[in-house]
């Protein structure tokens, strides 16, 4: 008997998802990243920790630590990011999204309070949690995360 090699079956994959990651993930500055053959730094996923992805330890950590007070720099509803100025003038702080409690978008000029957790892998920097909004800015509209702008 004759026997014929198996057909030749292309390999599955997600029709939305537009990134074929290869192992061990390349490195930038590699051979083959720079040839092109590897992920695109936008594709990657972001090393920041949001509410979803902190660890319970991290989380308790910032929780018990003391709250401070800043003036939102800006925000960025669209890329779910910004920077609040503390009120001591020391480095301007991030804040995600996912960090924020409340019914409004934080705008320029918003005062806040928040608590701080450092932001791996090393923890050199921090971020801003449990951002509280604590006075509107005056003269200023605001947009409720629904969608509804609010004064004017």
């Amino acid at each position: 008997m004759t026997s014929e090699p198996p057909p030749v079956v292309p390999p599955l994959h997600s029709p939305k998802s537009p990134v074929w990651p290869t192992f061990p993930f390349h490195r930038e500055g590699s051979r083959i990243w720079e040839r092109g053959g590897g992920i695109a730094p936008r594709d990657l996923p972001s090393p920041l920790p949001t509410k979803r992805t902190r660890t319970y330890s991290a989380t308790a950590r910032a929780s018990a630590g003391p709250v401070f007070k800043g003036v939102c720099k800006q925000f960025s509803r669209s890329q779910g990011h910004g920077f609040i100025t503390p009120e001591n003038g020391s480095e301007d702080i991030f804040v995600h999204v996912s960090d924020i409690e409340g019914e409004y978008v934080p705008v320029e000029g918003d005062e806040v309070t928040y608590k701080m957790c450092p932001i791996p892998p090393k923890n050199q920097k921090f971020q801003a949690v449990e951002v509280v909004l604590t006075q509107l800015a005056p003269h200023t509209p605001h947009e409720t995360w629904s969608g509804q702008v609010v004064g004017s």
